[in-house]
């Protein structure tokens, strides 16, 4: 299996950032990170996660029965009613954005979109901190990774 260079060098950057945030992460006291709470339903599997920075975390999950992604944004620690917004949408501009906003006490979202085999982007905002992912999840293949046959 041959891997370009590009994607060789994105995973060696991917690896120095994780080992950043690792580092980061100890350095400090970190409020514990929410788990997955299940919003988008049975069948929906976490796919992908993205943490909103000292605030929560956003979620990407699939139903391979159904075709449809959905996302969820999920506080640490619920409590008094914040802004919150989560979103998705086909990378490829197929689609609409999907989209849920308002003062939540825990999580937004769930939003729902079909794509099987497409690329998305999504992402969330808690409070002020937002967060988002291009081009991820494309089909059966993780971001980053190209095989050749």
């Amino acid at each position: 299996m041959k891997r370009s260079r590009a994607i060789a060098g994105s995973a060696a950057l991917a690896v120095a950032g994780l080992a950043t945030m690792a580092t980061a992460t100890t350095a400090s006291a970190a409020p514990t990170a929410a788990a997955y709470n299940g919003a988008c339903g049975s069948g929906y599997s976490v796919v992908n996660s993205v943490p909103v920075t000292g605030k929560g975390t956003v979620y990407l999950t699939y139903s391979a029965r159904t075709g449809k992604n959905c996302v969820v944004t999920v506080r640490n620690s619920p409590g008094s009613p914040v802004y919150m917004y989560t979103y998705l949408t086909a990378t490829d501009g197929s689609s609409d954005w999907v989209y849920d906003s308002g003062n939540y006490t825990s999580y937004a979202g769930p939003v729902y979109l079909p794509a099987k085999g497409r690329c998305v982007d999504w992402g969330g905002t808690i409070e002020s901190v937002s967060v988002s992912v291009s081009g991820s999840n494309c089909g059966r293949m993780a971001a980053g990774v190209v095989t050749h046959h």
